[in-house]
């Protein structure tokens, strides 16, 4: 023990250096982000992609803005094909040897990022250590080097293809974790690497239930499903009880919100929450207040930011702003420059300022994952935030949920409908529909407008899902466990279709 306590004071010194490097980015944004393009177009000039887009003449901001094109997966994918074949100096100086393979949640089409060894070290892994350095800062009687983090990524192993390797971001960075990190956390890499969701759970399971766990690391929908089947196993009621020492949650990948009142209960006990924002792209912000809901955007990991104001996004006048134009309170659709070598990239988020000095952000949404049918722009952070609400006054807790539009027919007004699945039932679910509806309209001034007598749109259609019909659903699709996503809103009704089949 006495080790242990000794190998925890010498890393938080170490951590806590980093701190000094954060605050400086914090009070020189501008300065930072600068000295970040201009390094990557320097470093990029003699790649093919740098070549036809004349890096070496780019001079100013407005010179990048004018000659590289704002792009989708899409519009990349040739180049990212290219450097998967083998070619070197393709949008990147030198050999990209990994790609992170995401499906999404919109296209069952395979993407492959590059992940190259500079975001690995400079963004990926260096994300890591600030999320541990924020923390110790703020709770200096940290114990969390005493004890396992148990993390949980994604489920797919690491293959090649064309001299390439590829696989879920997670299964590359566990592969390529420094030897101090696969000591301190658990479960142990060979279990962390398997493919099949059941058998790795079980797997999880018999490692982790005789650890002692200070931390826990994943995305709160699977995670949840990890400690209830680690309850089942081990016949604890709480996670406390068989984790103690137990002592903070780092989450990311979907909302937090709905899954609060789950954890508080099933936890047992007070903890802390971190969220963090990365994606295969990039690790782009994390939490850096306790008890707080807005993160820090993170400036130096060689990732230059650019935003296109959502009521612009449809139109042909789509152009990006950079970080000092942005104001507080309005969407952006977030575009991203990296170290490994996409160029004005559309990543697909949305995002909101919530403060400018430090710059804070909210994820709001997907650029896909919206319901505009009737005009109503309703987007996540509405819906999340009047589920909190109406769970809050109704006494229900969710698990899951979706929702879609219920398109006009016969001249009869549309509608949104919605499946959730709850672990706790409301105690009255007309009053849940009309509060959820009620803290829409007062969150969002179109989707009141259109709700106006309903002359646009009806009241919601709500469904209660019947147990784990969600889970049973991503199993059905093959996306069960580490970073699969529930997709909560969508335009279309591509995703309630065959759920609304499976409720029948």
């Amino acid at each position: 023990m006495a080790t242990k306590a000794l190998f925890n004071t010498v890393v938080n010194w170490f951590i806590r250096q980093r701190i000094d490097q954060i605050q400086n980015f914090m009070e020189r944004p501008m300065e930072t982000q600068h000295g970040v393009l201009f390094s990557q177009l320097y470093h990029a000039e003699n790649t093919d992609y740098g070549k036809i887009h004349g890096f070496s003449s780019i001079a100013t901001y407005e010179d990048f803005r004018r000659n590289v094109p704002i792009v989708t997966y899409e519009d990349f994918e040739p180049y990212i094909e290219k450097a998967r074949r083998g070619t070197p100096d393709v949008f990147w100086p030198g050999y990209i040897r990994k790609f992170a393979k995401s499906s999404g949640t919109t296209n069952a089409k395979s993407k492959f990022i590059p992940i190259s060894e500079e975001s690995l070290e400079d963004c990926h892994f260096k994300a890591g250590k600030d999320l541990l350095s924020i923390y110790a800062n703020n709770h200096p009687e940290n114990t969390l080097f005493q004890n396992k983090n148990l993390r949980l990524g994604g489920s797919s192993e690491l293959y090649e293809d064309y001299n390439t390797k590829f696989g879920d971001l997670s299964a590359i960075m566990i592969e390529n974790l420094p030897f101090w990190v696969e000591i301190t956390t658990t479960p142990s890499k060979k279990v962390s690497l398997m493919s099949e969701w059941e058998s790795k759970l079980k797997a999880i399971v018999a490692e982790v239930k005789h650890e002692d766990v200070g931390s826990i690391t994943g995305v709160p929908s699977w995670m949840m499903v990890l400690l209830q089947r680690t309850l089942q196993d081990t016949g604890h009621q709480t996670v406390s009880e068989l984790w103690p020492n137990l002592e903070v949650f780092f989450h990311g990948g979907i909302s937090f919100k709905p899954y609060r009142e789950q954890y508080r209960k099933i936890i047992g006990k007070n903890i802390n929450y971190y969220e963090i924002y990365n994606a295969s792209e990039g690790f782009f912000a994390i939490q850096d207040q306790p008890n707080s809901d807005e993160m820090l955007l993170m400036l130096d990991y060689g990732i230059f930011y650019e935003f296109i104001p959502m009521e612009t996004f449809h139109s042909s006048d789509r152009n990006a702003i950079p970080l000092q134009e942005v104001e507080l309170g309005k969407n952006y659709a977030m575009v991203i420059t990296t170290n490994s070598g996409l160029w004005r990239y559309l990543i697909g988020d949305t995002v909101r300022f919530t403060s400018l000095s430090p710059f804070r952000i909210k994820i709001s949404g997907r650029t896909k994952h919206y319901i505009n049918a009737f005009g109503e722009e309703l987007m996540i952070d509405n819906v999340e935030n009047a589920l909190a609400k109406a769970c809050d006054q109704t006494g229900a807790s969710l698990t899951d949920f979706t929702g879609a539009p219920v398109f006009m027919k016969d001249g009869d007004s549309g509608a949104h409908e919605w499946i959730f699945e709850f672990s706790e039932m409301p105690d009255d679910l007309e009053k849940f529909t009309d509060i959820f509806d009620d803290t829409l309209k007062s969150l969002n001034s179109d989707y009141e407008a259109k709700r106006y007598n309903n002359m646009t749109l009806k009241r919601p259609l709500v469904h209660v899902a019947k147990p784990q019909l969600f889970y049973q659903w991503m199993s059905a699709r093959g996306k069960l466990g580490g970073q699969n996503k529930v997709p909560r809103l969508s335009n279309d009704r591509e995703y309630i279709e065959p759920l609304l089949e499976m409720n029948r």
